[in-house]
């Protein structure tokens, strides 16, 4: 949907939101998502998917051996799993499989391991007090387990556990990915449980033209993770599309690239949307919690707001961000810097390093356009960040205005990470 918006606006912020209210000579185009209705009855729609998988998928596969690990999102990832895994579950216990032989394992990639707190917030009381739970840890080496290289020469380090389980299993989210094209399908094993001695490699690929939202099958980044999970052997995937408010809107279960398949194109109807020229100014938001936990995951929406951003132009960002960047290596990387200029000598110098990635791709926008944020972060720490801090957003719009001699063109993305703008002709 692409309308013009009203004088007053509230803009997503951690779990409420924040006003914005413009000057009566102003107008913007508000951005969203195409407004795509939610499933009537989502568990329903998951028995259906798990009982009709794709593409002639057989769980007689899923039929022999003794244990199943799957492959769960942590804290930052908005997945439904109260509506995933009771049906999932059931299914693998009625192939024979005692749940003490089911394994779940969180996928934190190279966040923090979760906590048991953080773990009971993520999964339903009912299967913590029935099944084992265990988080990744991508530094522990005792973990891990070496498969080799991919043929882009990336080491392949995959938690021990989950590979060590006769099947293994996904379940995720499929939606845009600022430089891995989408998430979801292998993804949630291939990185949520790598070794940083994986992902590192695999991550310094987002330079590459291609490594961007939207682009799978010519994304270098994607396709390594592809090859790493077909490495690892992932025999299900049960993935969602959902809305901007978070409903499903669509369910895929089989084998993780028919799930892919599937989900990019439902992905795409609910994400994409035709933008006709750039802004001036983008007054953005990821869309909330979780999307706006920290700055490591808000990022993500500077990234799809600059895509329509005129060089010169402001991106102005709404992201709460209550635990901060989400990322001491990114914190110890900007210490001692102070300008883009700066992240970029020293990003080389150093290699490629996940977490100071982020200040990578902060600082590419950053040589481009204005960066503001607005978020519960203390200033001075922002400014580290290279980011402009603002009090308030109406503070920030305001400051942003006073870049520009003549009347802005201005658009609002309140959904910005599940929104991918293609600006005709692109």
């Amino acid at each position: 949907m692409f309308t013009h918006s009203p004088q007053s606006f509230e803009i997503p912020y951690g779990s409420s939101s924040v006003p914005l209210q413009l000057t009566p000579n102003l107008y913007a185009d508000v951005i969203l998502p195409p407004e795509t209705p939610p499933l009537p009855d989502p568990l329903h729609q998951v028995e259906q998917a798990l009982e009709h998988p794709l593409n002639g998928f057989s769980y007689q596969s899923l039929g022999a051996g003794q244990s199943v690990a799957i492959a769960v999102n942590d804290k930052t990832r908005p997945v439904p799993h109260h509506l995933l895994l009771p049906p999932l579950l059931a299914r693998l216990e009625a192939l024979g499989y005692p749940p003490q032989q089911i394994k779940l394992i969180i996928a934190t990639g190279t966040h923090t391991p979760a906590t048991r707190q953080e773990i009971e917030a993520s999964l339903p009381s009912g299967v913590l007090e029935r099944y084992p739970v265990l988080s990744h840890n991508c530094d522990d080496l005792e973990q891990l387990v070496y498969l080799g290289v991919t043929s882009r020469q990336t080491p392949i380090w995959v938690n021990r556990s989950f590979y060590e389980a006769d099947q293994r299993i996904v379940v995720g989210n499929i939606e845009p990915h600022h430089f891995m094209g989408f998430s979801g399908g292998v993804k949630s094993a291939a990185i949520g449980l790598a070794g940083r001695e994986t992902i590192n490699p695999n991550h310094a690929m987002l330079i590459d033209p291609l490594a961007r939202m939207g682009e799978f099958d010519h994304n270098p980044m994607r396709q390594d993770i592809e090859e790493i999970g077909q490495r690892i052997g992932v025999h299900l995937a049960l993935n969602t599309v959902m809305n901007r408010h978070k409903q499903i809107v669509k369910v895929f279960a089989g084998r993780p690239l028919d799930v892919m398949r599937a989900g990019m194109d439902a992905s795409r109807q609910v994400c994409q949307i035709p933008v006709s020229h750039v802004y001036d100014l983008v007054i953005a938001s990821p869309g909330g919690h979780p999307k706006d936990i920290n700055l490591y995951q808000a990022q993500k929406a500077i990234t799809h707001a600059a895509h329509i951003v005129r060089d010169g132009g402001v991106v102005l960002l709404a992201a709460a961000c209550p635990e901060g960047s989400g990322s001491a290596a990114f914190e110890a990387f900007v210490e001692d810097v102070s300008g883009y200029e700066e992240v970029f000598r020293k990003f080389k110098q150093l290699g490629f390093r996940v977490g100071p990635h982020k200040a990578f791709q902060i600082a590419r926008e950053a040589a481009r356009i204005h960066l503001m944020l607005l978020s519960e972060i203390p200033p001075q720490r922002v400014q580290k960040f290279l980011l402009q801090p603002v009090p308030t957003l109406q503070e920030g719009f305001h400051e942003a205005l006073r870049l520009f001699a003549e009347q802005p063109r201005i658009a609002l993305m309140p959904y910005a990470t599940n929104t991918i703008p293609i600006i005709q002709g692109d």
